[in-house]
């Protein structure tokens, strides 16, 4: 921008509100929160001092925020309209309720949406177009109801009963919507409506909560159809059965598609969109979708992919399998010290691998991934990888360190992946499955084995992240030597039978 200052663009970093609230646990209005009173008054300075900033990031925005005594989070909305570029999460332009997708549509912009790690948008968008609700919040609200919402909340809880009422299992799926629950949710809504408008501030926080997730649920009803599960998971016995509902998005392509198709260019970004008919099936991508398979600028000596096909990870055969993946780590690490990241498919699974290397081969220093880590100690995990280092860090495939990880160089030497990371089989996972076929005849592929692989490429992405990198990759298990799994491997990749 310095060269060719006609070209200068301003951009904006959006970030999630609980990142960027100064007054965490306090309501986002003047009578609880400073920055929120008078904030349109004081807002037009920020935002012209804002205007002087080409790079507005998160730092930045908080700085003048702050300097001029404003909500560093609702001064970055109010910016969104003055800037050219936005640097954002996927749900700012993908959700239902998006900002961005609004104001372009609004504003009738042209605007280029770039997509990066672009894999991750359809479980993201999964998530997006779902919606849940659980009985035990409407029963804790039923306990002491609002004035006027007793009689509504206590119909809701009667439908609520009615829906498993006869069911056995846990878990039961369905493909209708009971519109006789749908009609109690919308009654709570519209009397929660109310009361908002006439006391804004007297909401009781649990009520609020309730309020949003049944208002995702209703909207959502709106246009559900084959692409969605309506599933009811129970729990508990007797009087205290108590019941979860979800409204399961599926393929969230109807409604990604048509965010793509009102932006001027989408373009998509990843190194593990393969296969490509998965993406362009579950994303909506129009049919003249370009795809273009850039040269990798990292060659096969780089990096040498071993599999090791006389190991099988599946779930019975896990016990046998221990003792000759310890033996795997401890040979490479013999033959060649250094760090090594290790990947399983479950938290035990990496527990019981861990405790006889340590066992065996006291002598490898080791760490390992917990289940509930938070950024401290993801950071601390991640700093153990240290340049010419040498030790093991055991971790969870799909996880935080499986993907959007760097360390370069030394830091990282080789992974060893002992699972083909499909998702767990579990009735939700099973329904999904039956889904995928009846709608493209691809149920086991569409559910389980592509998710699978593209989460291995991703882990064996870490150890190679520049063109002056070597390493190595272990894949451990007996499928990794079938040829359609290695037909999805990287094209520059030269795997080699152990």
């Amino acid at each position: 921008m310095a060269a060719s200052p006609e070209l200068a663009l301003r951009s904006l970093e959006l970030v999630a509100r609980d990142k960027a609230c100064e007054y965490p646990g306090t309501a986002c209005h003047g009578e609880a929160c400073p920055l929120a009173r008078g904030f349109y008054d004081r807002l037009p300075a920020a935002r012209a001092a804002a205007m002087q900033v080409p790079l507005l990031d998160k730092a930045q925005v908080r700085e003048l925020a702050l300097a001029h005594q404003v909500c560093p989070y609702y001064l970055a909305q109010e910016l969104a309209r003055w800037v050219d570029v936005l640097v954002a999460d996927y749900n700012y332009y993908f959700d239902q309720n998006a900002l961005l997708y609004g104001l372009a549509q609004t504003d009738q912009w042209r605007v280029a949406v770039a997509v990066d790690e672009a894999h991750n948008l359809v479980e993201r968008a999964r998530q997006m177009y779902s919606a849940s609700l659980d009985q035990f919040h409407l029963q804790a609200l039923r306990r002491d109801p609002p004035a006027g919402l007793g009689s509504a909340l206590q119909g809701l809880n009667r439908e609520w009963n009615r829906l498993y009422k006869d069911q056995v299992a846990p878990y039961q799926a369905g493909e209708q919507l009971p519109a006789a629950f749908i009609k109690a949710l919308l009654r709570v809504v519209g009397l929660v409506q109310e009361l908002m408008n006439r006391t804004p501030q007297a909401v009781d926080p649990a009520l609020l909560q309730f309020f949003f997730q049944a208002l995702q649920f209703v909207r959502l009803s709106e246009v559900f159809d084959q692409h969605f599960l309506f599933d009811i998971s129970v729990r508990g016995a007797g009087r205290k059965r108590l019941a979860t509902l979800c409204l399961r998005n599926v393929v969230p392509a109807p409604l990604v598609g048509p965010r793509m198709g009102a932006a001027r260019s989408v373009t998509l970004f990843s190194a593990t969109l393969n296969p490509r008919h998965f993406y362009a099936d579950l994303l909506g991508m129009p049919a003249d979708t370009a795809w273009l398979e850039v040269q990798s600028p990292f060659v096969a000596e780089q990096l040498q992919v071993r599999i090791v096909s006389q190991v099988s990870t599946r779930y019975q055969h896990r016990q046998a399998s221990l003792a000759p993946i310890v033996e795997l780590i401890a040979g490479q690490y013999r033959e060649q010290p250094g760090n090594y990241l290790a990947f399983f498919s479950s938290f035990d699974y990496l527990q019981q691998v861990s405790g006889l290397l340590a066992e065996r081969h006291p002598g490898i220093v080791q760490w390992a991934q917990s289940s509930g880590m938070d950024e401290a100690q993801r950071q601390g995990f991640l700093e153990r990888f240290v340049e010419n280092g040498q030790g093991v860090g055991f971790a969870v495939l799909g996880g935080a360190f499986a993907e959007g990880v760097d360390l370069p160089g030394t830091r990282l030497i080789g992974a060893f992946i002992a699972t083909l990371g499909l998702p767990q089989v579990n009735p939700v996972n099973e329904q999904l499955k039956q889904r995928m076929g009846a709608l493209f005849s691809s149920g086991f592929d569409y559910t389980y084995l592509y998710p699978g692989v593209r989460k291995v490429i991703q882990a064996a992405g870490r150890v190679i992240r520049g063109t002056e990198d070597r390493g190595m990759v272990m894949l451990i298990d007996d499928r990794f030597a079938e040829a359609r799994i290695r037909r999805m491997f990287p094209t520059w990749w030269a795997p080699q039978d152990n």
